[in-house]
């Protein structure tokens, strides 16, 4: 009981100091009324329907309050409402939030697949009604059926390139944890789960990594799956989610779910620590590279740094800029979670790739390490 007490008041005191940061002008009432209205287009409060009371207590709470804790953008609560409502099967009040996520900004692709990433956990009955509630709204709207595709992965290499997300983010740990069954199927079960969620889902354009990782905690969160909410929240901190970040979409989503769900999950955040920036592993490569290889060069890197941010989760920041005067020298800023994700990072297929393929073609190569002076600062 004492427990549930000061959770509570961590929640209370949580939000009355985020409120008090900001100099608002307008009470809960008024606020609730203008972000109604940039979501939906109507009027909020009208004191009218069978029961006007309750609406007045739900939508003073929600538009008036809870929207306004934290950092988190109105296209990020609506994304994740929506998956929310999908999870849980409110098929009204998830039509009313595709059309207000399509009001404020949000993609049609962006809600579709937020929408898809939720079959490996509610099944793809629901996952069916929900994208068929999408549908009927962009249909209404008079966008085209269907939207581009976003696949980025074919039957040879679904496994493998799911393999690279899932061990990125937690290791062996969901395959171990099958260790026991009869015969071969501990890596029957697994492969099923690492080819189906990691390379058919998280592995799709649309939505980043960071992105899915939200949309998967939402989706625990709104079917009440404890012991799972735990690595999907280290996760998304491998992925450069702030604790506060977390904590905002755990208290956004409390009026959908309930607090009790909402609590357990700020439980667990309150638990686990923030990764150390100290232990940040900070590099500049300096390369000049052939001339009359340069334009391969670039296909090259391209690949290898896109596929190192996608898919591992102690490559921080690679960000490769060229010299105007000598578009041959080319720096790279290299910074990875500590010195086992570099060690990791250099031993990876798409690392190698790039090396073999390269030897040829750098002329020169100088590795400087260096201090960062404004640790855990993210580039934007």
């Amino acid at each position: 009981m004492k427990t549930k007490i000061l959770i509570l008041a961590f929640l209370i005191i949580g939000i009355a100091g985020l409120f008090a940061q900001d100099d608002y002008n307008m009470d809960r009432t008024e606020r609730c009324k203008q972000t109604y209205k940039e979501l939906f287009g109507g009027e909020a409060l009208t004191g009218k329907g069978n029961d006007p009371e309750l609406m007045d207590i739900l939508q003073k709470f929600i538009f008036g309050e809870v929207f306004y804790v934290g950092d988190l953008t109105t296209q990020k609560r609506e994304l994740l409402t929506v998956v929310s409502l999908a999870s849980m099967q409110t098929l009204p009040q998830l039509k009313a939030h595709v059309g207000a996520s399509l009001n404020v900004g949000v993609t049609p692709l962006e809600v579709r697949e937020a929408i898809y990433m939720c079959a490996p956990f509610i099944g793809f009955p629901k996952t069916l009604n929900a994208i068929g509630v999408a549908n009927e709204v962009f249909t209404e709207r008079g966008i085209a059926l269907p939207l581009e595709e976003s696949t980025t992965v074919t039957e040879a290499d679904r496994i493998e390139k799911g393999k690279a997300i899932q061990e990125s983010l937690y290791g062996a740990e969901m395959h171990n944890s099958f260790a026991g069954l009869p015969d071969n199927y501990q890596d029957t079960v697994s492969n099923l789960l690492t080819g189906l969620c990691f390379g058919d889902f998280y592995t799709r354009k649309g939505l980043s990594l960071a992105d899915r990782e939200l949309v998967v905690l939402t989706i625990l969160m709104s079917e009440g799956l404890i012991p799972q909410i735990k690595p999907h929240i280290a996760g998304s901190m491998k992925l450069g989610t702030s604790k506060e970040t977390l904590c905002d979409v755990m208290i956004h989503l409390a009026p959908y779910i309930g607090f009790a769900r909402s609590l357990n999950a700020i439980r667990i955040l309150r638990d686990i620590d923030q990764p150390d920036q100290d232990k940040n592993m900070v590099r500049l490569s300096k390369i000049v590279v052939e001339k009359g290889k340069l334009e391969e060069y670039n296909a090259l890197l391209k690949e290898e740094i896109e596929a190192s941010m996608f898919a591992e989760r102690g490559v921080l920041t690679l960000y490769a800029v060229a010299e105007k005067e000598r578009p041959n020298h080319i720096t790279i800023l290299e910074i990875y979670a500590d010195e086992d994700a570099y060690q990791s990072h250099i031993k990876t297929p798409h690392f190698l790739k790039y090396k073999q393929g390269t030897l040829d073609m750098i002329r020169n190569l100088e590795l400087v390490d260096v201090s960062s002076l404004i640790p855990g600062m993210k580039i934007k």
